[in-house]
């Protein structure tokens, strides 16, 4: 009776269909943090994103553009280099002493900074040392673009944006003057948002204490102009004329009350007019209302961000590391800019 018991029941064991344990899923470990303010929020960063690290051991990262060959190019300023970086990982030094030959003691903001695709496959990069915009050609020969304004050397140009019909604006900042505004050298007496068309060069803002990240709206009705002030932190927006000239500044987002620590820096917006502004401990992404939807935060201090790949990768440019992040709405593509 037992051995007949013991064969009908290892008969009826092997006979049913009985799936093993399920095995323990692993996650991918996440970097940083996805903070999700507003349901919006998911439909720009859906909630299977996660924030990569593509490469580290840098100084202070700025400037990301990318490049029609697969990579992306971006700045270390205190470290005085222009690299490229793959999306595997594979870091390459492009140029040393890329924004001029300085003497000023370790990690002053001597070097490159903000970057854009420019014609030809060229790219216009900011110098600060040199102060002033040079063109980087395909063989990597940087020739000066724009240098002085009304006679006067330039602050230390920090970041720049095309519109379409070619009218290039850029930010003058101080940050590359060893004593910024109490520097002797410094000839402006303004931190100025200057506007370059058909050969001619103009001061469309002089009232920002920091002048810094700059974009337009996908319509170019809307200039945004990043304050990064630590006692006056803010976005600014602008109306745009048809000339490119500006009025009507007002405040698009205040961070007086805000508890994190970091200043608004480089920003970029994309096709539906969501802004994605580096700030205090991350990038924080608004509506074009102005509502703060999320914060995409590295774990490092955020200083710019550019679209790369088929332009729905951005990429993060935070002190000692460059990071990315996938998102559902492709950013909006600037003049000259190729993607893959």
């Amino acid at each position: 009776m037992k051995v007949f018991c013991a064969l009908s029941l290892a008969l009826f064991l092997a006979g049913c269909s009985i799936a093993p344990p399920p095995a323990p899923v692993r996650e991918t470990p996440s970097i940083g943090k996805i903070i999700r303010l507003d349901p919006a929020f998911d439909a720009l960063v859906p909630k299977d994103a996660n924030i990569e690290k593509v490469a580290t051991g840098f100084i202070f990262t700025e400037g990301p553009v990318w490049r029609p060959e697969g990579v992306l190019w971006f700045s270390d300023v205190p470290g005085n280099v222009l690299r490229s970086v793959t999306p595997s990982g594979e870091v390459k030094v492009l140029i040393q002493n890329a924004g001029g030959i300085a003497s000023a003691p370790p990690g002053s903001f001597v070097g490159p900074n903000g970057m854009i695709a420019g014609k030809d496959g060229a790219v216009l990069l900011c110098q600060h040392t040199n102060r002033r915009i040079v063109r980087v050609g395909q063989d990597l020969t940087m020739t000066p673009y724009l240098e002085k304004f009304e006679g006067h050397r330039f602050n230390s140009p920090n970041d720049l944006i095309y519109r379409s019909d070619g009218t290039l604006y850029f930010t003058d900042p101080p940050y590359g003057l060893l004593k910024q505004d109490d520097d002797p050298a410094k000839e402006l007496t303004f931190n100025g948002v200057f506007l370059y068309r058909n050969g001619r060069l103009q001061a469309i803002i002089k009232d920002l204490t920091r002048p810094n990240g700059i974009a337009l709206s996908p319509d170019e009705k809307t200039l945004y102009v990043a304050n990064s002030d630590e006692k006056k932190r803010f976005w600014m927006r602008y109306d745009v004329a048809a000339d490119g000239t500006v009025s009507n500044g007002r405040i698009f987002y205040d961070l007086a009350g805000a508890k994190e620590q970091g200043i608004p820096d480089g920003l970029k917006v994309d096709s539906q007019g969501n802004i994605y502004a580096a700030g205090p401990e991350g990038v924080w992404v608004f509506s074009p209302n102005g509502t703060h939807l999320g914060t995409i935060q590295p774990g490092e201090t955020a200083a710019n961000c550019a679209w790369g790949q088929d332009g729905k990768t951005l990429y993060i440019t935070a002190s000692t590391s460059v990071y990315r992040i996938r998102v559902a709405i492709p950013g909006e593509k600037p003049l000259y800019q190729v993607y893959q």
